[in-house]
């Protein structure tokens, strides 16, 4: 690669692109929530959200000084991150309260950075941690998941116009924003029926030995918290 292309190439992922219409914000938010609120298409949508909760964990595991072993991601929208380290501790509570908060938080810097006109940015910034978490993923199906999505990031960043990259990394940001709010209901409504009583709420109960219903609490108030700032951005 000459200096001139590797300039180029610089350029076009720090600089600025132009926002997309007003009716292209409209509609990629109606297409996301769409594919979050139907049960039967969000039993599929929900992988991309699992990716991004495993991939929380794992991040914060890292940045706590935790050493990550590996990620699994099942064909049940249920996956598990192992990492090793002191089973006790702030870098254990922040790798647990990391999952749900993750999609969220995500898509609310994603609205920051196409707010800033940063769309090529985001879609490269997306693509490189889905490389990296490629790496850490221990089994098949998590393998191909995070292929299929890490290959559309990478076909639309490379491929596609500037309208194109611009309507699937807005498309990409309500996504994470509406859709990161449903996983804590689901939570929810799974505990009030006596289940998933080893939910990251209740290993955050264990930890901090605070009920479990405070941890689902935070859970609802930064999904919902990150879904109204991240709108604002967006519009």
């Amino acid at each position: 690669m000459d200096t001139s292309t590797a300039t180029s190439l610089w350029d076009e992922l720090v600089g600025t692109q132009s926002d997309p219409d007003l009716w292209v914000v409209i509609a990629t938010g109606v297409a996301a929530l769409a594919v979050v609120v139907p049960p039967g298409v969000w039993r599929v949508a929900r992988n991309a959200i699992t990716i991004a909760h495993e991939g929380g964990h794992g991040l914060v595991a890292l940045l706590t000084g935790r050493r990550l072993t590996g990620i699994r991601l099942h064909s049940d929208t249920s996956g598990l991150t192992v990492s090793r380290g002191k089973p006790y501790g702030l870098g254990m509570i922040l790798t647990a309260a990391a999952g749900y908060t993750a999609p969220p938080l995500l898509g609310l810097g994603g609205a920051a950075l196409l707010a800033a006109g940063r769309i090529t940015l985001l879609l490269w910034l997306a693509t490189a941690l889905l490389l990296v978490m490629l790496v850490m993923i221990r089994n098949a199906y998590g393998v191909l998941t995070v292929v299929l999505t890490g290959g559309a990031f990478l076909l639309v960043s490379w491929l596609a116009g500037p309208q194109v990259q611009a309507g699937f990394a807005y498309a990409v940001v309500w996504f994470l924003l509406l859709g990161g709010v449903r996983p804590a209901f689901e939570l929810q409504s799974k505990r009030s029926r006596g289940g998933a009583g080893d939910s990251d709420a209740d290993q955050l109960a264990r930890l901090t030995h605070t009920p479990a219903a405070l941890w689902l609490f935070l859970f609802h108030v930064v999904s919902l918290s990150s879904l109204v700032g991240g709108t604002r951005w967006l519009f």
